[in-house]
């Protein structure tokens, strides 16, 4: 046995032999490769450990091949908009699920903890928003259900851990999913003319910068990164920019909040319709019920860029916060 082992690989040694589930084995086997020291006296027990995952994770792949009803996992899309959050091993994507939403993700120091999507619904404001937590991203074990759910997605979240290696993190991130043509929104001309590719909108996220120390590093990241990419840092131990997080959320889902009133009633701010950028006052009454696009007339308006009460027309593009009475 190699010297300079810490405790808490036999800690989780102790797991793998009592475990019975492959799927447990292997997450046993994982984070025994993930707290080991990386040095010479170590190269034979890794290599063995890395046979033994590669092993196992073969035979639960045959297993599913045969299996009739293996069919993946599919997340219906709920509140105003799905966002997916992915990112190598242990950059604290659970974490943050949990700081942000009412979900209960299980939260751990060891890498690959989360096996399955843990949905959760984020609060901002008077409208709430679906984060998806999700599996580590590693080359050997990409799902088509991951890919699906991600290709899906209004949004996607590049987490990094700001005190490990975020530059290198977020390369391979990015790389294998340009492997499967899926990309960032902000790439996408880079493939202008390419068949069958994905493009969604990315916000890099910085997660674990909770000390001055931290912040230095994202500092050298930002300068280190060649291309202009939106990323926020933010830690979900200390709640350091969790506001500043959701409100680039928001954004970056390109909707805006409407509030309708009823001729002659108070308004009540309380279950606002999304509607995307862009929308018209005849998309909005679409949206309240079918027939009321036949029998539009005229509607009143009330926001930032009208004075109270001003009568406009089903083509007027409303913005966010507008308050619409509609006339049918």
């Amino acid at each position: 046995m190699p010297a300079n082992l810490p405790p808490e690989y036999f800690e989780v040694e102790k797991r793998y032999r009592e475990a019975k589930a492959p799927a447990e084995r292997i997450e046993a086997l994982e984070q025994m490769l993930a707290v080991i020291p990386k040095h010479k006296g170590t190269d034979k027990l890794r290599a063995d450990l890395r046979r033994r995952v590669s092993k196992l994770k073969s035979k639960q792949q045959a297993k599913k091949a045969t299996s009739r009803g293996d069919v993946g996992y599919r997340i219906d899309r709920e509140g105003a908009g799905q966002i997916v959050l992915i990112g190598a091993p242990n950059v604290g994507k659970s974490a943050l699920v949990a700081a942000l939403t009412n979900a209960a993700p299980e939260v751990s120091n060891f890498p690959y903890t989360t096996r399955i999507p843990t949905p959760g619904m984020m609060r901002f404001e008077d409208i709430q928003i679906q984060l998806i937590d999700t599996p580590p991203i590693i080359r050997e074990d990409v799902e088509p259900w991951f890919l699906d759910m991600v290709r899906r997605a209004d949004v996607v979240l590049l987490v990094v851990d700001v005190t490990a290696d975020p530059v290198q993190e977020l390369e391979d991130t990015v790389v294998l999913l340009e492997e499967k043509r899926i990309a960032p929104l902000r790439l996408a001309q880079l493939y202008e003319g390419r068949q069958g590719w994905t493009f969604r909108p990315a916000l890099v996220v910085a997660n674990k910068n909770d000390n001055a120390s931290a912040q230095e590093n994202f500092q050298i990241f930002k300068d280190l990164l060649e291309d202009d990419w939106s990323m926020v840092a933010v830690s979900a131990t200390t709640g350091r920019n969790l506001a500043v997080l959701k409100q680039m959320l928001f954004e970056r889902l390109q909707i805006i909040r409407v509030y309708t009133k009823v001729r002659g009633k108070a308004l009540e701010r309380n279950a606002p319709f999304v509607l995307k950028k862009g929308a018209t006052v005849e998309d909005l009454a679409g949206k309240i019920h079918k027939d009321f696009v036949d029998k539009f007339r005229f509607a009143k308006v009330w926001g930032n860029e009208v004075y109270d009460g001003q009568m406009i027309q089903r083509d007027y593009v409303l913005k966010d916060g507008d308050i619409v009475e509609l006339h049918v």
